[in-house]
């Protein structure tokens, strides 16, 4: 077995926890929560989902993504409806409320990104991002 300190979902849950340091006091400012802020983010930039494959695309669990939706239609940030084709399926949309905030907090998160790229460069920063994508490939994760 390798030394914990050489293993590599402690790595990935290490540079995780450091790097979203760096956001949550963005998110907390805003009143979101991570997952929440996941959920607002795949809807403004994918449009209208149905709440499996926005479950999918956030990489949260379905039961999750269920108490998101209550609590972010309560507060006017995302709508849901029946799907036409399927009864079964919740299609789930960014209010324009929802988008107003996504927006703001887009703005926003330019200084955290900023920040994390110079902390390690440029360079080393889109190395990470392709070697991140060419894991995910190779682990067939969509």
């Amino acid at each position: 077995m390798r030394p914990l300190d050489q293993s590599l979902p402690m790595k990935l849950l290490k540079a995780r926890e450091a790097v979203m340091e760096r956001f949550r006091p963005h998110l907390h400012a805003h009143g979101v929560t991570e997952q929440q802020w996941r959920v607002l983010r795949g809807l403004a930039e994918h449009g209208e989902l149905d709440a499996g494959a926005l479950a999918r695309l956030v990489t949260l669990k379905m039961p999750s993504v269920s108490r998101i939706l209550n609590d972010l239609e309560a507060r006017d940030l995302i709508s849901k409806s029946r799907s036409s084709k399927d009864l079964r399926l919740v299609n789930v949309a960014i209010t324009t409320t929802g988008h107003s905030l996504f927006q703001k907090m887009a703005q926003d998160s330019a200084k955290p990104y900023a920040e994390i790229e110079q902390a390690v460069g440029k360079k080393n920063y889109d190395q990470l991002m392709r070697q991140l994508d060419e894991l995910l490939a190779a682990l067939k994760v969509r």
